[in-house]
């Protein structure tokens, strides 16, 4: 992959649409998981868009690179980004947490592109370990890549697996960290400190890199050299603003999950269409 052959305009333009498709999706279904959906909208777009060698026309190719959203919370914003990018039918998005819908609260294997179904916090990252020695031991190339939460990484469960992947130079392994410094109800740094979180990853033998989570061409920088070293697991720590692009949303840690008013969700939808253009 080239990086002139990379449209880092198409590619914010296609980040943007997608939030503001997850973001009117929350609304209209009632509310959910604002925060966390929306400070990782760039990251799941570069993926998607450039990144993960992947069949449009068969999510279930066998040499695919595989992506797990370990913060399964997310589903929406990922459903959101597939839909933008042509992957899935808009109306999985249409039927969010209808009774029976393929796409919940949290990501099921009912939608396609879902690898494992997620939101028990702290085990995705198991799940790809798993999956990256089945296709060392089946010789297949592929790559695994997982999303964390930051306040996801207080769960020991994440550091047994961080051992585990390192134990076995798991270098097809990559880990991308959603670091918006906010837990469910506060800060990640005022309820169990992370920091000095990138210190952390190293002393468990991983390979450790750092993006502006919201900077589509930082990301991509980033994620096109993975793995960063042969024989060890990488880790990118991308910085990012939780609730980003709806001004009353941003760094408020009660948007983690919950409903808008009418009023409010008018305000949210002027705040991300600017960053459309005006469209």
């Amino acid at each position: 992959m080239q990086e002139k052959s990379v449209d880092y305009e198409q590619l914010r333009r296609n980040a943007a649409a997608a939030r503001l498709r997850a973001f009117e999706t929350l609304h209209y279904s009632g509310g959910g998981h604002f925060g966390g959906v929306l400070s990782a909208t760039e990251i799941v777009t570069v993926l998607y868009s450039s990144i993960l060698r992947i069949d449009a026309k068969d999510p279930k190719w066998p040499d695919r690179d595989y992506f797990l959203l370990s913060k399964g919370h997310g589903a929406v914003g990922l459903a959101a980004v597939l839909s933008q990018l042509g992957l899935i039918d808009e109306e999985y998005l249409r039927s969010y947490k209808a009774f029976d819908s393929s796409l919940g609260w949290h990501t099921t294997k009912k939608m396609p592109w879902i690898e494992h179904p997620t939101g028990s916090l702290g085990h995705g990252l198991s799940v790809a370990v798993g999956i990256a020695l089945g296709k060392r031991l089946d010789h297949r190339e592929s790559r695994v890549f997982v999303l964390l939460g930051d306040g996801e990484c207080d769960e020991g469960s994440v550091w047994e697996a961080a051992m585990s992947a390192s134990k076995y130079k798991l270098d097809g392994l990559i880990a991308i960290v959603d670091r918006n410094f906010h837990n469910l109800d506060a800060p990640t740094e005022e309820l169990m400190p992370l920091e000095p979180f990138e210190d952390k990853w190293r002393a468990f033998g991983w390979a450790v890199t750092t993006a502006d989570g919201h900077d589509v061409q930082d990301l991509w920088n980033e994620l096109s050299r993975m793995p960063i070293e042969p024989g060890k697991p990488s880790v990118l720590i991308a910085h990012t603003i939780k609730g980003k692009g709806v001004s009353f949303m941003e760094n408020v840690s009660e948007w983690h999950s919950n409903k808008t008013s009418a009023e409010q969700f008018a305000v949210g939808v002027e705040d991300l269409k600017q960053r459309l253009g005006g469209d």
